[in-house]
């Protein structure tokens, strides 16, 4: 069954994304213009706004999950990346990535935060806390 959605991500910076990938051990595939999903749309979930039945499958990068069946599909939209997920739980992506993509979220949020700080001449610690990660900027 397909349900493909759209992580609400707004994702700006490929080399941030590729960060975030390898910080929770995904595999980001630059130039792989298809994505694993269910393979057909059944009408029983609604498509992402601008997204059409056509344009499932269809990627500009892939962000492969060990132990997935299916992948995420990076789309290149108006100058923004959006990412696509069929969240399907037997495509396994959930149980990898958590509920709404959680932890590739806060990947991408605490890659983009540190980067951001560094170009602005802070030092960035992170410190694990119970539900997630801190980072600490000090000059």
């Amino acid at each position: 069954m397909s349900h493909v959605s759209k992580i609400e991500l707004e994702v700006n910076d490929l080399d941030t994304l590729k960060a975030a990938c390898k910080r929770i051990g995904l595999e980001f595939i630059e130039g792989q213009r298809t994505y694993a999903w269910y393979g057909d749309h059944l009408g029983d979930y609604p498509l992402p706004d601008g997204i059409t039945v056509d344009d499932l499958g269809k990627c500009d990068h892939a962000i492969r999950v060990a132990g997935a069946q299916y992948e995420v599909g990076v789309v290149k939209k108006n100058g923004k990346y959006t990412l696509l997920w069929d969240f399907w739980r037997s495509g396994g992506l959930e149980k990898k990535l958590g509920k709404n993509a959680g932890k590739l979220k806060q990947a991408y949020a605490t890659e983009r935060v540190g980067r951001e700080a560094r170009l602005k001449g802070y030092r960035v610690c992170e410190q694990k806390v119970n539900r997630g990660i801190r980072l600490v900027l000090t000059m």
